[in-house]
C-alpha cells in the first residue's frame, strides 16, 4: 500500500477537502435473495470521491455524486425533491471491499447499506477507463480514512500491516451470528451509525464502546475516555435532542443526568461538554466557538449545535436549579474563552472577565430601548403571525442579459447613495445594476477589465463609492500601498493614489457615515496596526501625517466604520474593538476580545450602537456610558469606567434552525439600514443561501431571537439595504443580483429553512439515541 507514499504527500493533508476521486461509474443497490429486484440502479452516471468531514479532524466521507445526462435537469424541475448525492461516513462498519468482478469491465467497490436490511449492499461499478492503479489508490485511501477515524491520529507513518486490519475478510461460519441477532444489531445501529464512539464527537449512545486497540496502546496513543479526564464543572440536568420529525426537542434520557465540563489535558486549553448517565456517556462534544451555544435564563437551559459526519444536530441541557445553571454557564464561558485564547482565564482583569461573561447574557432589556415605539406593530404581528407578505415579491433578474464570465463568481456588492445604482464585483469586471422600483433591479452595464492607469489588469479586493457616486475607490491586492480612483461615468481607472511607501492600506471607510452623499474628498484607511487619513489632493504620498496613529503590537485590524460625525470604530482579528473620537490620538475606549476574529463592523449614524460580525455570531454593543462621571456620553467621546464596561449581546441563530439548515454558519458582514434622518431599525446579514434580518427595535428590548429569513437556491455573497430605505434589500448571489422587500422574509420554520433533501438525511438528528 505504501507504493503510493509520494502521492499521499501531495493529497493527504488537512487543507485538502477532497482526497481522491473516480470520475465515472454507476451506483447500484444490491439486495441478495430479493425476488423482485436483486440489483437496482440508483445513479446511471456518478462520481465517487473521498472527502474530509469539515471541522471534524480524522473523519472522512465516501461521497457518490449523481451526474446528470442531457435532458435530465429539465425533468427535475417538475420534481419536489431530488437526491443528487449519497454520503457515507467512512468506518469499519461499512465493510468496504472490492467487488467480485474479475475483469476491468466488472471492477467495482461494495459496502454495506447501514440503513437497509443486514445483507443489503451498495455497489459502485467503475467504467473501463478507471485503471487498476487508480482503483488500488482509492481502496488504500479508504483504509487510511478508517485508520484515522478509529485511532484519532494521523495515518502518516502507519505500516501496510497496520492498514491490513481494515481489509474486509469474509466471516467464517463460527463467527456468523443468527439472523435474529443480526437484525437486532442492525436496528440498534440505524440510530447511531453516524455517531462516533470516541472522544471528539460521541453522541447519545447507550452502550459505550471501547475503541482502544492493542496496537495503539503499544504506541502510547490510547484513545481518551471521559472517565480519564479531570472535571472542571458538573451539574444536574435533563438532556434533550432535536427531532426533525417531531419538530421539537425530545427527551434523550428518562432521568436527570450529570452534565460535565472536562479538561482534555492539563493546560492544554481544550475542553469537552459531556452528558453522562449511569450507563456511560450519552454525548461528548469538544467545546468550540462554532458550537453556537445559546443560554436561556428563563428556562435555565443551554442549547448548541455539533457537526457529526457532515450533519448538524442540536442538543439541549435544562439545569435543575438556577444556581447550577449559573455555575455551569460561568465554567463553560471560561472554557470557551481559554480554548480561543490559549492562555489562562486568570490572566485577564476582573472587568474584562465581566465583559466576556456579560456577552452570554440573554433576555435582557437594553437601556433606553424605547418601549412605546413599535409596540402596536409587535402586538399586531403576534395576533396575525401569518400576515401575507408584500405583493411586491421580488422576481429573479432575467439572467439572459447578464454577461457570463467563465470561472468567475460575484464576490462583492456596494449599493449606491445618489444614483439608484448597485455595483457587483466579478473577477476583474464590475456589473452595474439599476434600481427600477417595486423591489426590482435590472442589469445596466459592465465595467470590463479593471486595470491600473498603466494597463495592468487586476481583481479588486475591496471597493468603495466616493464623491457622490461619481468615483469608485479600488484596492489592488498586488499593490497594497496604493488606492485606485475609477471614474464611474467613463468606467476607467484614472488615478493611482500612492498612500505611503511603508504602510499598507488593508481597509478603508468614508470620512463619515454620509460622506459619500457629499463632495468630501478625504477618507480613512487602516493597515494591520495603524489608522490614518487619506487626502488625494495633496502631492506625493496621500497619507496625512498629522492624522496617523500606529500601534507597536500587531493588532491585525480587520475592519472599520464611521459615524455621522466622523467618530471611528475599528475591529481586529483578535476580536477587540477600539473607539476613537478622531484620528491621530489614542482610542477613548478599548473593548477586550471575546476571542473570535471580527470579520466586519458597522455603527449607527449617531454612534450609539455597534454591530461586529464574527463567523458564527453578531456582537451588538451599546456605547452609551450609563454611570459614573461621564454618564450619558458615548464610548467614542469618553472612556467607560473600569467597573462599568458595556455588556455586549450575541445575536445567534437558534440551534434548531441551524439543524434545519444543516450547514456551517458563516455570516457575511452585518449592516444596519442606512439613510440620512432615518432611524436604524434592522440589521441584515447572510450565511450560505440565506438572507437574515434582525428586528433591531425588538433586539434592543432583549428579544434577541427576532429575526426573519429568506432562502435562495444560490449562495448569498453579500446583502445590504438600499440607501434611504429600510424595507428594500439588495442581494448579490454568486451568479445573480436581485432586490427583496423585507416583508418577504419569513419567520424561521422547517418549511422556510430545510433543504429539499431533509427527509433523506441520516438518523443523527431524527433518531439520536
Amino acid at each position: 500500500m505504501n507504493i503510493f507514499k509520494s502521492i499521499f504527500g501531495r493529497v493527504w493533508h488537512p487543507n485538502a477537502a477532497e482526497v481522491v476521486k473516480i470520475e465515472s461509474g454507476q451506483l447500484y443497490l444490491v439486495r441478495p435473495g430479493n425476488v423482485r429486484s436483486s440489483r437496482e440502479c440508483i445513479y446511471n452516471e456518478a462520481i465517487a470521491s473521498i472527502r474530509r468531514v469539515p471541522s471534524l479532524e480524522h473523519n472522512f466521507q465516501l461521497v457518490i455524486t449523481r451526474v446528470y445526462e442531457e435532458g435530465d435537469q429539465e425533468l427535475l424541475e417538475d420534481e419536489d425533491e431530488t437526491d443528487e448525492e449519497k454520503v457515507f461516513l467512512i468506518s469499519e462498519e461499512l465493510e468496504f471491499r472490492p467487488g467480485p468482478g474479475e475483469t476491468p469491465q466488472e471492477a467495482s467497490f461494495v459496502w454495506r447499506d447501514l440503513d437497509g436490511d443486514v445483507d443489503e449492499l451498495y455497489e459502485f461499478l467503475m467504467t473501463e477507463g478507471t485503471n487498476a492503479p487508480t482503483r488500488a489508490f482509492f481502496e488504500t485511501c479508504m483504509y487510511r480514512a478508517m485508520y484515522e477515524r478509529k485511532y484519532r491520529t494521523s495515518v502518516d507513518g502507519a505500516s501496510d500491516s497496520e492498514l491490513d486490519q481494515f481489509v474486509w475478510k469474509r466471516p467464517t461460519p463460527k463467527n456468523i451470528r443468527t439472523k435474529a441477532t443480526k437484525e437486532k444489531a442492525s436496528a440498534t445501529r440505524k440510530g447511531t451509525e453516524n455517531l462516533p464512539a470516541t472522544v471528539e464527537d460521541t453522541s447519545v449512545t447507550k452502550q459505550p464502546v471501547d475503541t482502544t486497540p492493542n496496537k495503539v496502546a503499544s504506541k502510547s496513543k490510547s484513545v481518551i475516555q471521559s472517565a480519564d479526564l479531570p472535571e472542571i464543572a458538573g451539574a444536574q440536568a435533563y438532556f434533550f435532542a432535536w427531532d426533525l420529525d417531531a419538530d421539537g426537542f425530545v427527551s434523550a434520557h428518562d432521568e436527570v443526568l450529570e452534565a460535565k465540563i472536562l479538561e482534555g489535558a492539563p493546560n492544554g486549553y481544550n475542553y469537552w461538554l459531556v452528558a453522562r448517565c449511569d450507563e456511560g456517556d450519552l454525548t461528548m462534544h469538544k467545546i468550540a466557538s462554532d458550537m453556537n451555544p445559546r443560554w436561556a435564563q428563563q428556562t435555565h437551559s443551554l442549547t448548541w449545535n455539533y457537526n457529526i459526519g457532515g450533519t448538524y444536530g442540536s442538543w439541549a441541557l435544562q439545569f435543575s436549579s438556577p444556581e447550577e445553571y449559573k455555575r455551569f454557564k460561568a465554567a463553560f464561558t471560561r472554557a470557551a474563552w481559554e480554548t480561543l485564547h490559549q492562555v489562562p482565564w486568570t490572566k485577564i482583569k476582573a472587568d474584562e472577565q465581566a465583559y466576556v461573561m456579560g456577552s452570554n447574557s440573554e433576555d435582557v432589556v437594553m437601556r433606553d430601548a424605547g418601549d412605546e415605539e413599535g409596540d402596536e406593530e409587535e402586538v399586531l404581528s403576534e395576533l396575525d403571525p401569518d400576515e401575507e407578505p408584500s405583493d411586491e415579491e421580488e422576481e429573479d433578474e432575467d439572467e439572459s442579459d447578464i454577461p457570463r464570465l467563465s470561472g468567475e463568481r460575484n464576490s462583492m456588492l456596494t449599493v449606491g447613495y445618489k444614483g439608484d445604482r448597485s455595483y457587483v464585483v466579478r473577477g476583474n469586471n464590475i456589473g452595474v445594476f439599476s434600481h427600477t422600483g417595486d423591489n426590482q433591479v435590472k442589469y445596466f452595464a459592465t465595467i470590463s477589465k479593471v486595470s491600473t492607469p498603466k494597463g495592468k489588469e487586476f481583481k479588486p479586493r475591496e471597493v468603495m463609492l466616493h464623491d457622490q457616486d461619481t468615483k469608485m475607490i479600488l484596492m489592488n491586492p498586488s499593490d497594497p500601498h496604493s488606492l485606485y480612483n475609477m471614474d464611474i461615468e467613463r468606467g476607467k481607472v484614472v488615478e493611482e493614489w500612492k498612500v505611503h511607501d511603508d504602510v499598507t492600506v488593508d481597509h478603508m471607510a468614508p470620512d463619515n457615515k454620509f460622506a459619500q452623499t457629499t463632495r468630501e474628498q478625504t477618507l480613512v484607511g487602516a493597515s494591520h496596526n495603524a489608522l490614518f487619513r487619506i487626502d488625494p489632493r495633496i502631492s506625493g504620498n496621500k497619507m496625512v501625517d498629522s492624522q496617523y496613529k500606529q500601534y507597536v503590537s500587531k493588532n491585525k485590524f480587520s475592519g472599520l466604520a464611521t459615524t455621522a460625525s466622523g467618530k471611528l470604530a475599528i475591529a481586529s482579528e483578535k476580536g477587540d474593538i477600539r473607539l476613537f473620537d478622531c484620528i491621530g490620538k489614542n482610542a477613548k475606549t478599548a473593548l477586550p476580545p471575546l476571542g473570535d476574529p471580527i470579520l466586519g463592523i458597522d455603527a449607527t449614524a449617531n454612534g450609539r450602537w455597534i454591530v461586529a460580525t464574527t463567523k458564527s455570531y453578531l456582537l451588538l454593543i451599546d456605547t452609551l456610558i450609563g454611570e459614573g462621571r461621564y454618564a450619558g456620553s458615548l464610548g467614542f467621546d469618553r472612556s467607560f469606567p473600569a467597573d462599568a464596561k458595556p455588556m455586549p449581546r450575541r445575536l445567534t441563530l437558534r440551534s434548531e434552525h441551524v439543524a434545519y439548515m444543516n450547514h456551517e454558519i458563516s455570516f457575511s458582514p452585518a449592516r444596519f439600514n442606512l439613510g440620512e434622518g432615518q432611524e436604524e431599525n434592522a440589521i441584515v446579514t447572510s450565511t450560505g443561501k440565506y438572507v437574515i434580518a434582525w428586528d433591531f427595535k425588538k433586539v434592543k428590548k432583549g428579544q434577541l431571537e427576532k429575526y426573519e429569513i429568506k432562502k435562495y437556491e444560490d449562495n448569498v455573497v453579500q446583502d445590504s439595504f438600499k440607501f434611504g430605505d429600510d424595507k428594500e434589500i439588495i442581494v448579490a448571489l454568486e451568479n445573480n443580483v436581485l432586490a427583496i422587500n423585507k416583508k418577504n422574509l419569513k419567520k424561521p420554520t422547517r418549511t422556510s429553512l430545510a433543504p429539499m433533501s431533509l427527509q433523506s438525511r441520516s438518523g443523527i438528528v431524527n433518531s439520536p439515541y
